[in-house]
């Protein structure tokens, strides 16, 4: 009987191993990235600016105007003789004109090619958005797997302590030690659980956080990739000027710059004026009835119009200085994150290589401490010290391993990689 129960429990266990929730970095990048209403309005507005260039094209195509008036009852004059007369008479007109632009010096084409440098911006900032999206979802993914390796660290904080607490009443109880230890140790235990329930609401809240972004449910005993934490992104010379170049918001000032000098070529050329074809036929019925037909070539330019169009030009010439200006800045900025960023890493480095020997030196001296505490040749503030050396670097270690993927992470999100 005991063999089935055993076996039963085993069974158990092998199941829900087996089916436990697993969730790799790819499959919550590709669930936020369907879900999160960001991406679906920056797709929305990739259409609005398609449907706005459509509209802008049109001024290329023919326009066809239909007019139609009808009068109950109109005056009209009538000469006869030299004598002028008049009547009333009901009266309709119908007709159809055409309009068709044939040249205006680039004014046009000019607006037509800006609206379709917004629909590049527009796509261009859908890549952006999602880059900045999955930049964020690493970094909730990666601080996941933090929050839980800091639960187990201090899990086995709180179980030393326990331990050491026991430690303590038993010597005291044999009159090796004071009521001191015993509430010194007590008193650590205490915060050593404190410590843990805020590790463990601080894993709830990221998990939360993470749940909402995908748009699923995700378990306490999920399963992560922790391995994610310690890949290194390969750094060499030509990175910074990778990064120059692929950036999203550097390729949408440069979208930027290209629109602005275009609206500034069709409000310098709209001074020329435009050459038009114009053909019309209508139909009148009002006291006789007659055709009118035309077509023909039309030029008007503008001569006087109280300054507002040089006013356009300068305007739009001062928007193409900005654009410029804007990129330099954004370059500017870009340089400055990526060089930090590369000093934090050699920063994070080093503090796994020094924290690893700090954690290594006090585990060496644990065992020695206890011996000398038992034999009061150490205090409990000694052991207490040590405990707080092991506790610390392997927090400190963790949290280098974290904020230096996190900054590759970055970089690779500079960079325009999604």
């Amino acid at each position: 009987m005991k063999i089935l129960k055993k076996f039963i429990i085993i069974s158990l266990i092998g199941l829900e191993t087996l089916y436990s929730q697993t969730i790799t970095l790819k499959t919550a990048i590709n669930k936020t990235l369907l879900n999160h209403p960001d991406i679906k309005a920056f797709m929305l507005r990739i259409q609005q600016s398609e449907q706005n260039y459509n509209a802008v094209y049109t001024s290329y195509l023919p326009q066809l105007d239909l007019l139609a008036t009808y009068n109950p009852t109109k005056t009209y004059t009538i000469q006869n003789s030299g004598v002028f007369h008049t009547t009333q008479e009901s009266g309709w007109s119908l007709g159809v004109t055409l309009h068709q632009k044939v040249w205006d010096f680039g004014t046009t084409s000019s607006i037509v090619q800006s609206s379709k440098v917004d629909v590049d911006i527009a796509k261009e900032s859908l890549a952006e958005a999602k880059a900045l999206l999955i930049f964020k979802v690493k970094s909730l993914y990666k601080l996941l797997i933090i929050q839980r390796e800091a639960i187990k660290v201090r899990e086995k904080d709180l179980e030393a302590k326990k331990a050491y607490l026991a430690q303590a009443k038993a010597l005291f109880e044999q009159g090796l030690k004071t009521k001191a230890d015993v509430n010194r140790f007590l008193s650590a235990v205490y915060a050593a659980e404190d410590a843990l329930s805020f590790t463990k609401a601080s894993f709830k809240k990221v998990k939360v956080s993470l749940s909402l972004y995908m748009g699923m449910e995700i378990d306490d005993s999920v399963k992560l990739q922790n391995s994610i934490l310690k890949k290194k992104l390969k750094i060499n010379k030509n990175l910074e000027y990778k990064v120059v170049e692929n950036n999203n918001k550097i390729k949408i000032d440069r979208l930027n710059i290209q629109k602005n000098q275009l609206i500034y070529k069709s409000a310098k050329n709209s001074h020329f004026g435009s050459i038009d074809l114009v053909a019309s036929y209508y139909k009148y019925d009002a006291l006789n009835n007659y055709n009118l037909s035309s077509v023909g070539i039309s030029y008007s330019v503008p001569i006087y119009t109280s300054g507002k169009l040089t006013a356009l030009e300068q305007k739009a010439r001062i928007g193409k200085i900005i654009a410029q200006k804007e990129k330099d800045s954004d370059i500017l900025a870009l340089k400055e994150e990526y060089h930090s960023l590369l000093i934090d890493i050699e920063h994070y480095n080093q503090t796994i290589k020094t924290k690893k020997a700090q954690l290594s030196s006090a585990k060496s001296t644990q065992e020695e401490l206890n011996a000398r505490y038992k034999e009061g040749l150490a205090t409990y503030l000694d052991i207490l010290d040590n405990i707080a050396i092991v506790l610390n670097a392997k927090l400190e270690i963790l949290e280098a391993y974290y904020s230096r993927s996190i900054a590759f992470d970055r970089i690779e999100y500079l960079k325009g990689k999604l």
